[in-house]
């Protein structure tokens, strides 16, 4: 996810060859504590509402302020990366996260639970840019870069189900606040383990500029568009306040763009959007991230606060489809994607996506779970597991070798702001349904789920708008096409 055509790779001394691997396990051990963040969040959701009073809405800034600070950092922090050293920023990113983990573990206010969390996207997404770097530091043999990627791609799949597990257990047994102190002992077994393990080299680049003022535009704009969205139900959508801050966002997003075009080294080159395949892989990606986490929050309240199901029988809800995508994460979306090329297994994983969300937006209160949530777990998690290989592909199919960690990096980021801004308009929509029915006289239960089921029948929109986007226009690769962006993916 970093900047790697400027980056210098040197080879491993012999003497550090046979650690490698354990080194690599304190990066995927790193990277751990970031996918466990993105997923166990969502189980405790309901527990965090009710001990710290939440609205409905505002609920969404806990994981909102992560995804904003970590979609929003993710190229700066891999740009750092290749300035100051891959192994220095991510002990500086694990060591902020893990104070950060400790503050929202701490935390008995609303606004200091936000803040911490902002803190903790910001250091995820250091760590998550430069552990791809160390990881291509390490293993500059293909095959071994190929084997690395492989086991660094399925903890990143397989985090979300331990996530999902270990987020039901701690709140059910313990508190809320200990999903967050997990976080304690891990980071400092990371930051001891690293010391020792990984290589300190400084990459040398023929320009050291930052380009800060793109990210904190950038970033800027969509957190206030973000806080616009979650609070236009409670201040009026037409209210001169909520106007005010979607023109100022817009504002700031087009003086984000005209930095982009003038800096001499941009955070998000904009002549990569002029590639076809790279654009609509974006768009594609906003769709599909709008819909996804959109269904992990809704889900999980859906299941609590409706179904009356305990944090652990959340957690246990959410394992099939994670365990789902571990597994593709494996080789399997590579395979389909050798055998159908990238347009068929993308249109076809989002498809998959839009009917299992469908699924969710006709379970009514009275749901049962082989009935009402399984089907639409199991497609939901075979559609993800399937389209996101062939996502990133699409991204880096049109872009030289060397710019493919650029490519990834960007495709990433439109990820993690499209799940924020997708998040806090569906949300938004279910509580403005839900108040709608409350005030005409439904019941409590009713009015919820009904919210609920609004928000999953647009998100299934989205998601088939993704499949329809990458079917009709993305263009096709030849097979020995594929086979190079697959090998860029591994390297990025």
């Amino acid at each position: 996810m970093t900047h790697v055509q400027t980056t210098s790779q040197i080879p491993a001394p012999p003497a550090h060859r046979d650690r490698r691997w354990l080194a690599l396990i304190v990066l995927c051990l790193g990277v751990l504590m970031i996918v466990l963040d993105t997923t166990i969040v969502n189980v405790a959701l309901p527990s965090i509402k009710t001990d710290l009073q939440f609205s409905e809405t505002s609920l969404a800034w806990v994981v909102n302020a992560y995804m904003l600070t970590f979609g929003g950092f993710l190229l700066l922090g891999g740009r750092l990366g290749d300035l100051y050293g891959h192994r220095r920023l991510f002990l500086i990113g694990i060591g902020c996260f893990t104070l950060a983990s400790l503050a929202c573990g701490l935390a008995h206010t609303q606004g200091f639970l936000v803040a911490a969390r902002a803190l903790q996207g910001l250091a995820a997404a250091v760590v998550t840019a430069v552990a791809l770097s160390l990881i291509m530091d390490l293993f500059t043999e293909p095959a071994d870069r190929a084997k690395a990627m492989g086991v660094y791609g399925f903890v990143c799949a397989g985090g979300g189900s331990l996530g999902a597990m270990l987020g039901g257990l701690l709140t059910s047994t313990l508190s809320w606040h200990w999903i967050f102190l997990v976080n304690l002992p891990i980071g400092v077994g990371v930051i001891a383990l690293s010391l020792k393990l990984l290589p300190s080299t400084l990459n040398q680049h023929l320009s050291r500029h930052l380009d800060i003022a793109g990210a904190i535009t950038v970033t800027t704009s969509l957190m206030l568009a973000v806080y616009a969205i979650v609070n236009g139900n409670e201040m009026g959508w037409t209210s001169i306040r909520t106007v005010t801050q979607l023109l100022i966002a817009a504002a700031l997003l087009v003086i984000f763009l005209v930095i982009e075009a003038r800096v001499r080294v941009p955070l998000m080159p904009l002549r990569l959007f002029r590639l076809r395949n790279v654009a609509i892989a974006n768009i594609i990606g906003v769709l599909w991230a709008a819909a996804m986490f959109a269904w992990f929050f809704l889900s999980a309240l859906y299941m609590q606060l409706v179904l009356g199901y305990s944090p652990l029988q959340v957690g246990l809800a959410f394992l099939p489809a994670n365990l789902i995508m571990a597994a593709f994460s494996l080789g399997i979306s590579a395979k389909l994607v050798m055998r159908f090329g990238i347009k068929k297994p993308l249109a076809a994983g989002l498809l998959l996506a839009a009917v299992g969300l469908l699924l969710f937006a006709r379970a009514p209160t009275d749901g049962q779970f082989m009935v009402d949530i399984f089907p639409g777990m199991i497609l939901l998690g075979l559609g993800a597991g399937i389209a996101f290989n062939p996502v990133l592909l699409a991204a880096m199919s049109d872009v030289a070798p060397t710019e493919s960690g650029l490519a990834s990096g960007v495709v990433n980021t439109s990820f993690m702001m499209g799940g924020a801004l997708g998040l806090a308009i569906l949300a938004s929509l279910a509580a403005s349904r839900t108040e709608r029915l409350l005030v005409s006289g439904h019941a409590q239960l009713a009015a919820l789920n009904d919210g609920y089921q609004a928000a999953f029948l647009v998100g299934a929109i989205f998601a088939a708008l993704g499949a329809g986007l990458g079917a009709v226009l993305l263009r096709s690769r030849s097979g020995e096409t594929v086979t190079d962006a697959a090998s860029a993916t591994e390297s990025s």
